[in-house]
């Protein structure tokens, strides 16, 4: 028999979740024949080897290669290239096509908490992930406004994000590694006093599954949600592409 390989890219991969998801998912629908394994690359330079050398059907992509992977693809699904981040890529006769499935995993998890309250959103970070939420608010008309460490044009910084402006977005959205284990002492840094009851708290991290970030929000009355559920979306999403007859 066969095998089918399947895989992810990134750095640092030590608590990857695609993984662990896959192996369970292959033994319990009983694919004895697929595989999937992760392959740490730790820096660009490597890309091209890679996608040159290994027998993959397909791969995930994570930080810090979202962007970084598409000059490397022959061909580019029409919302991904809108994004500007790839996240799930299918080999297609000798090359490479890019997808991108955390757009719909994060609409799917996040849609269903929204009410009338949440008005505008701040997305914290602004990396492939921040990308993928940005492009959702636009499709739901959801104003949003970015927040980075080194801000460029249209941005603010961490320093900007006051009680006021917490007071006017009701939505903050991590798109950070801040929290992420074994690092679980970091967070960004908010104001959290500012934050109320009418906020809704977002960590696209879920491990651990409530980061620090979640935490002090929950404690000012916050609905908070972690990444997994739009992690386990985003995957699903993934086997679809890459069992799509072309």
């Amino acid at each position: 028999m066969l095998s089918r390989k399947f895989g992810l890219i990134g750095t640092p991969l030590t608590h990857s979740f695609s993984k662990k998801y896959f192996e369970a998912k292959f033994l319990n629908e009983n694919k004895p024949d697929c595989m999937y394994d992760n392959f740490d690359i730790p820096n660009s330079d490597q890309l091209a080897l890679f996608l040159e050398s290994n027998e993959l059907e397909g791969f995930n992509v994570t930080i810090p290669y979202k962007e970084q992977i598409i000059p490397f693809l022959i061909s580019i699904d029409s919302r991904a290239k809108r994004v500007g981040a790839v996240n799930c890529v299918k080999r297609i006769g000798n090359g490479w096509e890019g997808f991108n499935t955390d757009i719909i995993g994060f609409e799917k998890s996040l849609v269903p908490l929204l009410t009338s309250e949440h008005q505008q959103a701040l997305v914290l970070g602004t990396g492939g992930a921040s990308l993928s939420v940005c492009f959702v608010f636009k499709q739901l008309g959801i104003p949003y406004q970015l927040v980075s460490t080194q801000p460029e044009a249209g941005e603010i910084g961490y320093s900007e994000v006051t009680n006021t402006l917490l007071f006017q977005y009701q939505i903050i959205i991590n798109c950070t590694p801040l929290g992420t284990f074994p690092n679980i002492e970091e967070a960004p840094t908010l104001p959290y006093h500012a934050i109320s009851s009418q906020h809704l708290c977002f960590d696209l991290i879920y491990n651990p599954e409530e980061t620090l970030f979640l935490s002090q929000c929950k404690a000012q009355g916050a609905q908070i949600k972690n990444g997994k559920e739009m992690l386990e979306i985003q995957a699903e999403e993934s086997w679809k592409i890459w069992n799509r007859a072309e």
